[in-house]
């Protein structure tokens, strides 16, 4: 489901009823936690926290024009979306992310390759979201994603 909006305020207006208040504690938990460096904004049509090109200025490699994307969160059609890079990108942060999960929720893991599903609002584990946030810095973020990603 892509909510059509130009700004986080609109995006977070658009989130249906039933899954607002833990859309809205998944964002401020990010925020709380966020890098020092990153910015909020709209990013692929999601809320998305971005490298701004101010501290990388070669910007997205599939689209220089936009900044770099580290997090996104989504209000999908059957859940909630946390697409996060590191969990992609650095083979230890998915691996503790894949064995603290049941610590913190009896629901079962649904995930993607970035991208974990929330279709349970109520069983968010904003604990270990928190705990995620602190995992990777933007410095470690730019050097994971030149390593791996970047074309040369």
């Amino acid at each position: 489901m892509k909510l059509d909006v130009d700004t986080v305020q609109e995006y977070l207006k658009a989130v249906p009823a039933d899954r607002k208040e833990a859309f809205e504690k998944l964002r401020n938990v990010i925020l709380k936690n966020l890098p020092k460096g990153l910015e909020e904004t709209m990013s692929y049509g999601m809320i998305g926290y971005v490298v701004p090109h101010a501290i990388y200025p070669s910007g997205y490699h599939c689209n220089p024009e936009l900044p770099l994307p580290f997090i996104n969160i989504a209000s999908q059609k059957n859940h909630i979306a946390l697409y996060h890079s590191g969990i992609y990108a650095d083979k230890n942060i998915y691996n503790w992310f894949v064995k603290e999960y049941p610590k913190h929720t009896n629901i079962k893991l649904d995930m993607g390759k970035s991208c974990v599903r929330f279709k349970k609002f109520e069983q968010i584990p904003f604990e270990l979201i928190s705990e995620l946030m602190k995992k990777m810095n933007v410095e470690e973020w730019i050097s994971l994603y030149e390593k791996n990603f970047k074309k040369r």
